[in-house]
């Protein structure tokens, strides 16, 4: 399995797009701060987004695809998902987890 995924900063924040076949470690990396480049200097360490495809090729497509979209189109995207803007790294570890699961603060 492959997976394209979102990360966020913070709710209508910085966003950015990726790929990898290991959902869990990649957003482990960017959420500690590992991956250097846009990521790490944005602090987008919230995943809010992702699709799953069978196929590196689709997949890598897709990536691409959403990365020269507009930002209203990949909020668009994000919000049809994931309303709120969750932090769905707690979905993807285990449904223990889920319960701490809380949307961006309007505060912050």
């Amino acid at each position: 399995m492959y997976f394209v995924y979102i990360m966020a900063n913070r709710k209508r924040g910085a966003l950015y797009t990726g790929v990898t076949n290991d959902l869990i470690r990649r957003v482990s990396e960017h959420r500690e701060g590992l991956v250097p480049g846009f990521t790490k200097t944005h602090g987008c360490k919230v995943l809010v987004w992702f699709e799953v495809h069978e196929d590196i090729e689709v997949a890598i497509t897709r990536e691409k695809l959403i990365k020269k979209w507009r930002r209203d189109w990949k909020e668009e995207l994000i919000e049809a998902q994931n309303p709120e803007w969750r932090d769905l790294w707690w979905e993807i570890i285990g449904p223990q987890a889920s319960a701490e699961s809380t949307p961006y603060r309007s505060d912050t």
